[in-house]
């Protein structure tokens, strides 16, 4: 399947977000993940199946100042 992950294309076998979690090894605390604009609750991210030409965001917290 072909989506935008993080405003580029890329090419992923998952079928729900949290394969592609997996995927990209982003299941932890301080990632957060939205789907078309939509931020997605860790909770159902096993839930929310992805289709062809969503565009994903992956974002990890950061503290600074």
């Amino acid at each position: 399947m072909n989506i935008l992950l993080n405003g580029n294309p890329f090419t992923t076998s998952a079928r729900t977000l949290g394969e592609l979690a997996d995927e990209r090894s982003a299941r932890r605390p301080g990632v957060a993940m939205a789907v078309n604009g939509m931020v997605i609750r860790s909770s159902t991210w096993d839930e929310q199946i992805l289709e062809n030409g969503d565009a994903v965001e992956i974002v990890t917290a950061a503290a600074g100042g």
